[in-house]
């Protein structure tokens, strides 16, 4: 559930305490449903099969030892002083930690990079030092190819255990939320009660999801709040009537003895531990839709306690009844007159933290999309007012059938919780080293600080999944499979999308053959605008080329549009477009690069052409200033662009009325002739810079003229003006025509084996089973023009 733009662009409302406290207060109902319903499985799962409840209460202590000493490192130190401090303008995530490392080394795997993308106003590089100081990680990271690869699979993977909780939580949090019915029932019945309840409120939760969240989401941080009251009431009630002084079990010293007694077994037993954590990664996920010190202070204040009290209250309670060593649980704890209503809240707070971390999963399902790492799917927008409320409806049915076939399959918390746990720790050790490397990239910290973080939390987490890793055949087979499958196919989705463009690249077609068509050659321009849609960002693509070679006509107003993703969460509509001429005025064909970060919500197809015509009209008319302005400036020394120049530089056209008062612009390499207006503007990029990472670029204020401004008077100048924006008017008025390129991907001769099923077998599979990319566009059928094109890659 989003709740805003997270940090809140309005950086003046952080300085208010009320509005600090309501953050706070919203971040219980989206970021802790999961952690802090973890009470209700953990000393179930840990006294599962490895350890037994004795008289001594050697084995309870411990494990309370091992679970304050867990929540302590991980969430609190690890998560809340270090981690959440890692966010990209805002944004938490293992996205953001991967666009930051992006930003600060040449390691991306994103094709069509811009030099023009590093003026974008959050694309900021955090205490940029001097270029003399570069590291020698940051270098060694850079100069192997295989490295980059190697990052994003980290990443890749990290995403894959995110949406592997997604399947795993709902149905361990409603299980166990639900099982507190065994206490009031039969054994021969409540086997045939829970597990039915527990696929009913799961099949209803996902049933809803297409309404959103947003007309009951004010209700979660209630429910949320009302569990902490719970389970701390509970916690106090059990330690001051069971055990007073259970606290001497936190001491450290219980955890060696625990593990001096119960040896391999008290290691194995670590496994059900660590759910204790489950839920720990959705602060930094969600640090978006709140802010740092709001989550902070929920968690330092309020969860953390909470969490504890409940914790050494079930401690204190077990280590007075030894009689019910097969009953571990969190209900049996609860006095029997409360059971009732603590199931019911148990039972809203379980379904909270699943609808937490089901709309994360939607939420990074959409990122890996963003950038090329997922298969197209159809995203819908559940409210117009909350920034990100998303809806996936083949990923949501998806997920409530492996919901309830877990729920089914397994049966039981410990199966659940092995295969949860597995996840859960794999999708920290991905976010320890990502941020190691931040510290080091990013924070420009000595390599030694990196590497003692990594050393340390890497350790404890290693801990962890090596016991999660010895439940192999008792369930954590099970995100194991998950992550393989999803993996394989983001991994040949990117691969094919990586070769694909490679192949629009070196086909491209220049901009003297679009020039060169004619009535000559018997081409017609018919009325209308024509938008083809292409992942270049210079020269004509080839799909273009085939469409006129087979039907010689095309529009009047022809725009080549690039809609691309860059490595920041977000992109001000203010610098969403970058606008140019592809050739002379009177071709009327343009170019636009429309850029999206990760967490952008696209536009759907009515707004995108309005706007994307507006946009165009505000082109023409500071490019008519811009090329016969009368101011003067000298010319400064700068490189010529590879270019031809026929394509002139791309303006970045915002929301701002336009001025044909002379502004700056961001130069890269500079036309002989150009004079800046209202807008910043940067040129087109030549091949090199779109394949290879873009360098350091120095940029320079500047304003020059055009000598085209002494030949054309002002009266002549409108006239063309009011010309070229009146045919753009009537072909607008024409209709829009959506060129796009319908594409088959085949392995060239003599490639490997595993490249041809990958691309033969793997991408075209995915191609036909997933959404088209009208669909992810939402253009309309009638007009659509789809022209197939075979890739040899």
């Amino acid at each position: 559930m989003d709740l805003g733009h997270g940090k809140c662009w309005d950086t003046s409302k952080k300085d208010s305490w009320k509005t600090l406290f309501l953050l706070a207060y919203q971040s219980l109902g989206v970021v802790y449903g999961d952690l802090s319903t973890s009470p209700l499985y953990v000393y179930k799962s840990t006294f599962a099969e490895d350890i037994q409840h004795s008289d001594t209460n050697e084995e309870i202590f411990g494990v309370l030892s091992f679970v304050f000493w867990t929540l302590t490192l991980v969430p609190l130190f690890k998560y809340v002083f270090v981690v959440l401090r890692a966010d990209d303008n805002g944004e938490g995530g293992t996205f953001a930690l991967y666009s930051l490392i992006c930003r600060h080394a040449k390691v991306s795997l994103l094709p069509n990079r811009q030099v023009a993308d590093e003026a974008l106003s959050t694309y900021k590089l955090e205490n940029a030092p001097e270029k003399k100081n570069n590291s020698r990680v940051k270098m060694y990271l850079e100069k192997h190819k295989c490295l980059h690869t190697a990052l994003l699979i980290l990443v890749l993977l990290g995403t894959c255990m995110v949406i592997g909780d997604g399947v795993l939580t709902p149905a361990i949090s409603v299980f166990s939320a639900v099982s507190g019915l065994e206490l009031s029932m039969s054994n021969n019945h409540h086997q045939y009660a829970v597990v039915p309840i527990t696929c009913f409120i799961l099949v209803c939760l996902f049933a809803l999801q297409h309404y959103g969240t947003h007309r009951v989401g004010f209700l979660f941080a209630p429910v949320v709040l009302a569990w902490l009251l719970c389970i701390s009431a509970l916690g106090l009630y059990n330690i001051i009537h069971w055990n007073p002084h259970v606290y001497q079990a936190l001491s450290p010293y219980y955890m060696f003895k625990f593990l001096k007694k119960t040896k391999k077994g008290g290691w194995m037993s670590l496994g059900g531990i660590l759910l204790c954590i489950t839920g720990s990664e959705a602060m930094f996920a969600d640090l978006g839709h709140f802010s740092y010190a709001a989550i902070q202070i929920a968690f330092t204040f309020l969860v953390y306690p909470a969490l504890i009290l409940a914790y050494m209250g079930q401690a204190a309670y077990l280590s007075q009844h030894h009689d019910n060593t097969n009953h571990i649980g969190f209900y049996i704890s609860v006095p029997e007159k409360l059971r009732i209503p603590v199931l019911i809240i148990a039972i809203l707070a379980s379904v909270v933290g699943s609808q937490a971390i089901i709309s994360g999963t939607f939420s990074i399902i959409n990122q890996s999309q963003s950038l090329g790492c997922f298969p197209r799917v159809k995203v819908v927008h559940t409210s117009d007012k909350i920034h990100g409320q998303i809806y996936i409806p083949e990923i949501n049915w998806m997920l409530m059938i492996l919901c309830v076939a877990v729920t089914i399959g397994f049966r039981d918390t410990k199966h659940m919780g092995n295969a949860s746990g597995l996840a859960v720790m794999t999708v920290m050790l991905v976010t320890t080293c990502l941020t190691s490397l931040v510290i080091i990239l990013c924070w420009h910290k000595p390599p030694i600080v990196a590497l003692s973080f990594l050393l340390f939390f890497g350790s404890v987490e290693l801990l962890y999944f090596s016991a999660s890793l010895t439940k192999f055949t008792e369930g954590a087979w099970l995100p194991i499979l998950l992550a393989l499958i999803l993996m394989s196919i983001m991994f040949i989705w990117h691969y094919a999308t990586i070769k694909k463009y490679e192949f629009d690249l070196h086909n491209k077609v220049s901009l003297e053959w679009l020039l060169a068509l004619g009535s000559s050659l018997g081409i017609a321009r018919v009325p209308g605008i024509g938008l083809v849609f292409t992942d270049l960002t210079s020269g004509i693509p080839a799909n273009f080329s085939r469409f006129v070679t087979n039907l010689p006509a095309f529009h009047r107003v022809l725009v080549f549009v690039c809609v691309k993703s860059v490595p920041v969460p977000y992109v001000p509509p203010a610098e969403r477009y970058l606008v140019g001429r592809v050739g002379p005025p009177a071709h009327r064909s343009y170019r636009c690069i429309v850029r999206y970060g990760y967490r952008d919500v696209h536009q759907d197809v009515d707004s995108f052409e309005t706007e994307l015509a507006a946009r165009l009209a505000d082109f023409i008319n500071y490019d008519w200033h811009r090329t016969h302005g009368t101011y003067s400036f000298p010319e400064d020394n700068a490189s010529l662009s590879n270019e031809s120049s026929t394509e002139c530089r791309l303006a970045v056209i915002g929301t701002v009325s336009f001025s044909c008062i002379p502004a700056y612009e961001v130069e890269e390499s500079v036309q002989p002739a150009s004079v800046s207006g209202g807008f910043p503007t940067v040129d087109s990029v030549t091949d090199v810079i779109e394949m290879e990472p873009v360098g350091v670029v120095e940029r320079r204020v500047r304003f020059a003229t055009d000598d085209e401004s002494v030949t054309h008077s002002p009266a002549d100048m409108d006239l063309q003006m009011q010309g070229e924006l009146e045919d753009l008017s009537s072909a607008q008025q024409a209709g829009t025509a959506f060129i796009l390129g319908h594409s088959h991907v085949q392995a060239k001769q003599g490639s490997s084996v595993l490249k041809r099923l990958a691309l033969n077998f793997g991408y075209n599979f995915l191609r036909r089973n997933c959404r088209g990319p009208d669909v992810a566009l939402k253009v309309p059928p009638v007009s659509l023009l789809e022209v197939g094109m075979v890739y040899i890659v």
